[in-house]
């Protein structure tokens, strides 16, 4: 009986010692509660950025894929038949314009070039008789010693002579013609491939022998969508050149990229794709990239003109759509949604749904809701510096939720230690007690 009056009573003042912490904490609970109360009544002004919208004209960055390629790549073909008797380059190698790669029976070629000077000296000289025969029969005939027919005959054969000279040097033309495409050269400078035909073959007129591929410079022809096309059309008729829209090559995987500038836009939609086609031009002085690459083109010194624009990082989402705040004449946030048109960089910007003079909340928007009040701060105009700022504080914020989430896990691990260690207190306490109550 002594015992279970014990453990009564023991489980009395228990129970009793938890409603005593428990008013304690309700009543702190309670005093809290009314702080922060009065604190969301009180409504102390958030510090933000605020800027005034002014009409602008906002540059540009637009991309789009491609595909490398080289205007200038030709194919060498064989232009005279015979046996290919020589190869003056090693495959891959830089070749330059003019250079001579093959060789195709050059002597038979040689040969006939030979035999068709000695035909034309054979004309030559019978040109040579029949003038002299023409010029004797003009006199006798003055003379009344030859009649009219052989004079005419002498005048016949000059011209027949004539014709033979000229038949002749087209014939030696034609022979040193087929002499110069024995050698074959290089039509122009690049990077040349393998040879598709063997030393020691046949080849025909029209047989491909390599091809050669310039690498500097390279071209990128590309699809802009209609709307861009018209945008930049516009620019150019503004009195833009063409060659000010600079490009920036970017090759997937790779830090390699090019410069350049466009240097065509075309003057017609495609009916199938709503594009029109563009293209660039970029040095390559080093071959580092390739035709037949797939890339992007970065367009530089495109702009939108008389425009409103704002930071990328005061747009948030509202029920509506994207949505700004803006401050009203008594510091007081209000939201209002926008048409958003293109991105600009760091700068987005808006269509519809605001108008210049209003004063739009830049800083970060987090946690704005309508009718807090505001305590406007200045805005230098540097939209890239408010981003980044942006940028770092998230991944502060990442970092520390990071670091918090670890020690969590860790104080996780401890807790069984400590909960067998204060098990086996209480069993050691219980046992101890239950000892007493039996003596």
């Amino acid at each position: 009986m002594k015992t279970t009056l014990s453990r009564v009573g023991r489980a009395a003042a228990a129970v009793g010692a938890s409603v005593l912490l428990a008013a304690c904490g309700g009543e702190e609970s309670a005093d809290q509660q009314g702080q922060q109360g009065g604190e969301e009544q009180q409504g102390k002004p958030r510090s933000v950025e605020v800027t005034t919208l002014e009409r602008q004209d906002v540059a540009l960055e637009k991309s789009y894929p491609a595909l490398l390629r080289s205007d200038d790549e030709v194919t060498l073909v064989a232009r005279v038949t015979g046996t290919l008797e020589k190869r003056l380059f090693e495959p891959g190698q830089m070749v330059e314009k003019g250079d001579t790669l093959y060789r195709i029976e050059p002597d038979r070629y040689q040969t006939a070039v030979n035999q068709r000077k000695a035909d034309l000296e054979s004309a030559r000289a019978k040109l040579s008789r029949a003038q002299r025969d023409a010029e004797r029969f003009e006199r006798l005939l003055s003379q009344n010693s030859v009649s009219r027919q052989q004079y005419d005959q002498a005048l016949a054969d000059r011209r027949v002579a004539q014709a033979s000279v000229a038949q002749a040097s087209a014939a030696l033309e034609s022979a040193n013609i087929d002499l110069d495409y024995a050698g074959v050269t290089a039509p122009v400078s690049g990077m040349i491939s393998l040879s598709m035909v063997n030393v020691g073959n046949l080849v025909d007129s029209g047989t491909k022998l390599a091809t050669i591929t310039p690498l500097d410079p390279l071209e990128v022809r590309f699809q802009l969508p209609q709307k861009d096309a018209y945008e930049l059309r516009h620019q150019l008729k503004a009195g833009a050149d063409i060659k000010d829209i600079g490009a920036r090559l970017e090759l997937p995987g790779s830090d390699t990229g090019l410069s350049g500038h466009l240097d065509f836009l075309g003057a017609r939609v495609d009916e199938a794709t709503s594009t029109v086609q563009a293209n660039a031009n970029f040095a390559n002085p080093d071959g580092q990239v390739l035709p037949g690459q797939y890339v992007r083109v970065h367009l530089e010194g495109l702009k939108r003109y008389d425009v409103l624009a704002v930071p990328e990082i005061a747009l948030t989402q509202g029920l509506m759509g994207p949505q700004v705040f803006v401050v009203d004449e008594e510091d007081t946030a209000r939201a209002k949604t926008v048409d958003l048109g293109d991105l600009a960089g760091p700068w987005q910007i808006l269509r519809d749904g605001v108008e210049a003079g209003d004063r739009v909340v830049v800083g970060d928007p987090a946690g704005l809701k309508p009718g807090t009040p505001i305590k406007p701060e200045s805005f230098d105009g540097d939209a890239g510096a408010l981003m980044e700022e942006a940028k770092e504080e998230k991944q502060a914020e990442e970092q520390q939720e990071k670091q918090e989430a670890q020690e969590a896990q860790q104080e996780q691990q401890q807790a069984p230690d400590e909960d067998a260690e204060s098990s086996a207190d209480t069993e050691q306490s219980q046992a101890a007690s239950d000892d007493e109550d039996a003596s």
